[in-house]
């Protein structure tokens, strides 16, 4: 569903990105793994159409997504849940999850934020509240629950579990499983080694904007050099 190919990437000329190439396919849960600094945000930021590439190719659905726009990228399906959550702070949370379905399935408006719900009872019981009063777990619930009221066909998920106790980290990898379940296509981008390779199928270790190792989670989970060379543990 995305193939990346030999992704070079930056800013003002400079190559933070150095020829990565990834996939993830249909229904599959795809970790990206790595610490501060690797590139991790620049490869999501070049996916979403937020920054261009310098050269390579990223294609979505057989489709090339080289000089698109973020909006367009959005209303294709893929969808960019951002680290730092990015929400409307002074707005309530049904205002916000409305917000997600701006671009794309506004028609299923209603569908959808029922199915979040379901997904994110809280939401729901804060629904009138305004957002930037939520938890650090709630808010990034309902940056999540914004991203899948557009429908996506794949969704980036961008350091989910960042800035949250480790409780609720457990709750926040337990309901992407809960989402990818359903069939939908999931780029996990991720510091959480441990967790992220228990969930994904597959991942990917960033260092230096390059990709290091790659492979079957299983078997990245029991590599010695995945702790201590790649991500200094």
């Amino acid at each position: 569903m995305l193939e990346i190919s030999n992704l070079v990437a930056g800013y003002g000329g400079v190559p933070i990105l150095r020829g990565v190439s990834l996939s993830v396919g249909a229904g599959e849960i795809v970790a990206v793994l790595g610490a501060n600094g690797v590139g991790k945000t620049t490869l999501n930021r070049a996916v979403s159409g937020l920054i261009r590439a310098s050269s390579g190719d990223i294609r979505f659905d057989g489709q090339s997504l080289l000089g698109r726009s973020a909006p367009d990228i959005m209303a294709a399906g893929l969808i960019h849940v951002p680290e730092g959550r990015k929400i409307f702070p002074n707005m309530s949370v049904f205002e916000n999850l409305e917000l997600g379905s701006y671009r794309r399935a506004r028609a299923n408006r209603g569908r959808n934020l029922e199915k979040v719900f379901g997904i994110f009872p809280r939401l729901k019981e804060r629904s009138a509240q305004y957002a930037g009063t939520l938890s650090g777990g709630e808010q990034q619930m309902l940056a999540i629950g914004r991203g899948l009221m557009a429908e996506p066909r794949l969704i980036i998920m961008d350091e989910p579990s960042l800035g949250l106790s480790p409780l609720l980290v457990e709750e926040m990898f337990a309901l992407i499983a809960r989402i990818a379940a359903e069939g939908l296509a999931v780029m996990l981008v991720e510091q959480n080694v441990v967790q992220s390779l228990e969930l994904a199928a597959r991942a990917y270790v960033l260092e230096n904007g390059a990709v290091v190792m790659a492979g079957n989670a299983d078997d990245l989970s029991r590599d010695s050099r995945l702790m201590t060379t790649y991500l200094g543990m």
